[in-house]
């Protein structure tokens, strides 16, 4: 089988390494005047955007902050909206810092800066025609691994989904991973955006296109996730912990780009774009039934994800030959990760009703690029059945 690898032209990974950036930026994109910031109001609040602004002025390289904010799960027009306010402006770099929808928004401005077409005409796969303008992209979680992909996600409202832009036009000439960024996440963003990594990992360490190149980064991002994601949760302060993160979830996003993600991220379109749950909240919340619902087909596979897991965890190897006993645990062990670290278990609570599993087992099936990569092929009578685990008034067995 062939394998096609591609990521991000250069990464700067390491403590501190914020602080180069400007330096960096120079000796990848060469003698640039003037960048855009595009980041959140809250890394506004806390000086990070500034410090970057007056990083950038010190290297001759003017920089101005976007006024607008991005928000989490952001919407094609919103985005859309954003490029027509700064359209006209000579740009010659974006610089997205913050969280994985700051870094797909960046991306998605880039190429309609100089596709001249909607991000409508843009979804699925190899829909652009055009580089975009030069991006530059630092993550301050440790979930999307969006640094290092050809993807980035958008929320629909009238079709009540999240759906992918897949491109190679959407990689960044830098990604810059800097653990310190990391630090001062709150407990819930750590527990669901790592989940969301490992998520990442896992699906495409099962998918039906896994290759040698794939299954490279995602054992080695499902080894440093299960060692130190309850870590992170619990003490994020401990820089081992969010390095560890961070790099995972680059690893996981180089496995996503190599393999691609399955039905966990399918089925989790709809609670986003119908109910807004955070996209990493939905995957944790699915992964395990999912992934239970399809134990026969990838029993083999999940064995040695749990060898991977083990060895993070710092745990002696399994003495049981049995791959279905060591899936199991596998399984097993990610739903005690996702009660220690908070994970909400109840779509309830977000407003999920019995008689919405229906339409959301429809949007789910629709999503042909993630299901076809799944092992095994499901009813639509199969997703309504996962989703209604997560129901608990009409919890089944």
């Amino acid at each position: 089988m062939a394998v096609l690898f591609q990521t991000a032209g250069s990464i700067l990974a390491g403590g501190g390494t914020f602080h180069t950036v400007a330096e960096q930026i120079r000796k990848q994109l060469g003698p640039i005047q003037r960048a855009l910031i595009i980041t959140t109001q809250s890394l506004r609040r806390n000086g990070t955007a500034e410090q970057l602004q007056e990083q950038l002025r010190h290297s001759d390289i003017a920089a101005d902050i976007l006024g607008e904010d991005i928000l989490p799960e952001p919407t094609a027009a919103a985005i859309e909206a954003i490029h027509a306010a700064i359209h006209g402006e000579a740009y010659e770099a974006y610089i997205g810092i913050g969280g994985g929808s700051v870094l797909d928004a960046t991306k998605l401005l880039s190429v309609l800066a100089t596709n001249g077409k909607p991000i409508e005409d843009m979804l699925g796969t190899d829909n652009i025609e055009h580089e975009g303008i030069p991006t530059v992209l630092i993550p301050t979680t440790s979930g999307t691994g969006a640094e290092v992909t050809p993807n980035a996600i958008v929320t629909l409202p009238e079709r009540q989904l999240k759906i992918g832009v897949v491109s190679r036009r959407l990689y960044p000439r830098l990604a810059v991973l800097d653990p310190e960024l990391t630090l001062t996440l709150p407990k819930a963003v750590t527990a669901s955006t790592g989940m969301d990594a490992f998520t990442h990992a896992l699906e495409s360490f099962i998918g039906q296109k896994a290759n040698p190149i794939s299954d490279l980064f995602a054992l080695e991002s499902i080894r440093l996730i299960s060692g130190s994601i309850v870590e992170a949760c619990e003490d994020g302060s401990s820089i081992r912990a969010r390095s560890a993160m961070l790099y995972g979830s680059a690893y996981g996003g180089a496995a996503l780009a190599a393999s691609g993600t399955a039905a966990v991220h399918a089925m989790a379109y709809p609670l986003g774009g119908r109910f807004g749950i955070p996209h990493g909240t939905a995957n944790a919340m699915l992964l395990p039934h999912v992934m239970e619902m399809q134990l026969d087909a990838i029993a083999g596979r999940l064995a040695q994800a749990a060898a991977a897991m083990r060895q993070g965890m710092g745990h002696a190897a399994s003495r049981d030959s049995h791959a279905r006993a060591e899936a199991e645990w596998a399984l097993g062990q990610i739903a005690e990760w996702t009660d220690q670290i908070g994970i909400p278990q109840n779509l309830a609570e977000y407003g999920v009703m019995e008689q919405d599993l229906p339409a959301m087992a429809l949007g789910a099936s629709e999503v042909k690029r993630l299901m076809d990569n799944n092992p095994k092929r499901f009813s639509l009578e199969e997703l309504e059945s996962i989703y209604r685990k997560l129901l608990p008034t009409t919890k089944v067995k």
